[in-house]
């Protein structure tokens, strides 16, 4: 019985050996594959040595993953205790000093080598250009400055408080001759989101719009409002007049690419808004009907309407946190505000 149970144990023994055999080649066709170093977390390092350390000196002959030298460098440093007893390289700079490099990197189009040389402005000279380099890509920021005119988007905010929009869209209007379709044109100040201007007609030639740059003209020196870019797309009603008295007060008017709402966002919003809001819930009977919505709409628009991207409405009035709540309506309720009466 003792032999015959030796004989099973060399058998059993065996077969361990050639699965371990079949193992360490299937692994090492995955590895091929992936054609890559293979980069293990501090988790997968302690597991490592917990089922390596046991082995003695037979994990030589069985770990691939990395070489038998690193593993051994991972014993010496203690990657399989609670905490490592020492780590290698230099230490970091402190957290807030990396976040003022990372806000300098975001809110400028700056390289390392202009950071730093604002950091040493602030009296900050413990950082050299590489640590400030690895700070930017540690953040997933470019350390080189940027190139080029940079993003629409970037454009757009760097001209946030003298930017405008205008454009046009349609309304069915019916009328006793039946349909008639009127244009709407309005200006949109982008660094309030407020409609500062809008007409309509229903023959939008040149000399109209022409009068129309005219009274926008008006509202903005009476207003004091600024001038700055201008965009609009290239409808064939802004004509080349209508750039002309714009830019003749300081305007910058910039037509847009063909088949591009998408550079013009805050125009093209503001149609979806006015259409979802107000002139899809009525049947626009005569120019004076549609005139009446629209002046109401912008009315309500610019003062009481809420405004998410704005933190409220465009006209915030300090109002009561208690007491009882009140409710105005315009357009037959379909426009609602609510509010708080003074004591």
């Amino acid at each position: 019985m003792q032999h015959l149970f030796f004989c099973l144990l060399g058998l059993i023994d065996a077969h361990l050996v050639r699965q371990i055999q079949f193992l360490k080649v299937e692994n090492g066709i995955l590895r091929s594959r992936l054609g890559q170093e293979v980069h293990t977390r501090p988790n997968e390092r302690r597991r490592l040595l917990q089922f390596g350390l046991p082995l003695g000196k037979a994990v030589k002959n069985l770990i691939s993953i990395v070489s038998y030298r690193t593993f051994r460098r991972w014993v010496r440093a203690g990657e399989g205790d609670a905490a490592p007893r020492h780590r290698r390289g230099r230490p970091r700079k402190p957290e807030q000093i990396e976040q003022l490099v990372v806000r300098m990197g975001r809110e400028n189009a700056w390289g390392y080598s202009r950071i730093l040389a604002e950091l040493k402005k602030l009296n900050i000279r413990s950082l050299c250009r590489n640590t400030v380099k690895n700070i930017l890509k540690r953040y997933h920021l470019d350390p080189g400055p940027q190139r080029g005119e940079g993003t629409w988007d970037q454009f757009i905010q760097r001209h946030l408080s003298t930017l405008w929009a205008c454009d046009i869209f349609t309304q069915p209007v019916w009328t006793v001759w039946g349909r008639v379709d009127y244009f709407v044109l309005f200006f949109l100040e982008v660094g309030t989101r407020k409609i500062r201007f809008l007409n309509l007609t229903t023959h939008p030639n040149a000399e109209w719009m022409a009068q129309q740059a005219r009274n926008f003209l008006m509202v903005c020196q009476k207003s004091g409002l600024r001038p700055g870019h201008l965009l609009h797309d290239r409808d064939s009603k802004f004509t080349l007049p209508f750039d002309d008295l714009l830019a003749s007060e300081g305007f910058k008017p910039k037509r847009l690419p063909y088949k591009s709402p998408n550079l013009n966002p805050y125009a093209e919003s503001w149609v979806g808004t006015i259409r979802r809001e107000c002139l899809d819930h009525f049947l626009v009977l005569g120019e004076r009907h549609l005139r009446y919505l629209a002046t109401e709409y912008v009315d309500y628009y610019n003062t009481v309407r809420p405004h998410g991207s704005m933190g409220g409405p465009l006209e915030p009035v300090a109002m009561p946190t208690e007491g009882e709540v009140f409710c105005e309506s315009r357009l037959g309720g379909l426009l609602k505000h609510y509010y708080r009466k003074a004591a």
